[in-house]
């Protein structure tokens, strides 16, 4: 192999190699998630049998979120005994759901929402006491017990 050759193949090897580049703006192709947020609202004190308004904010890239595809919540005590299922929030306008409701029974209780907007589904849960905590609800959150019941699964 001459020189002038082995020269060819060495700059036909730089040109190949450097048209494989990656381009520098190659994620501004790719879809940009702008997540949804939800900021779960509850009154300072909450008793078993009295009705209390749960309120849902839903914002997304800053903005208030007007018309979601859903926004349900689910509720459960920690213990398993008590089991509200998956309910459809109302929506107030503005970003802001709520829905009415009691609880049975004192204890340690979760609410989750589900939200969806824009393929931006979101479920967070959010601990809540109600009443006076029983000595095995006290265990529980001294051992972060994990959540029992949240997870549905084939709800959407």
């Amino acid at each position: 192999m001459n020189k002038i050759q082995f020269l060819l193949i060495i700059l036909l090897t730089c040109y190949m190699i450097s048209a494989c580049s990656a381009n520098p703006n190659a994620s501004q192709l790719y879809k940009q998630e702008t997540p949804l947020e939800a900021e779960i609202i509850l009154p300072d004190l909450l008793e078993p049998t009295k009705a209390v308004t749960i309120k849902v904010n839903l914002t997304q890239n800053g903005d208030a979120v007007e018309n979601p595809q859903y926004v349900h919540l689910k509720m459960w005590k920690q213990d398993g005994t008590v089991t509200y299922g998956m309910t459809e929030a109302s929506n107030d306008g503005n970003g802001q759901f709520s829905l009415n409701m009691d609880f049975e029974s004192e204890g340690l209780y979760y609410i989750q929402v589900h939200a969806s907007n824009n393929d931006s589904i979101i479920t967070p849960t959010k601990l809540l006491i109600v009443g006076e905590l029983s000595e095995s609800d006290k265990q529980a959150l001294k051992s972060n017990a994990p959540i029992i019941g949240g997870e549905s699964g084939a709800h959407h």
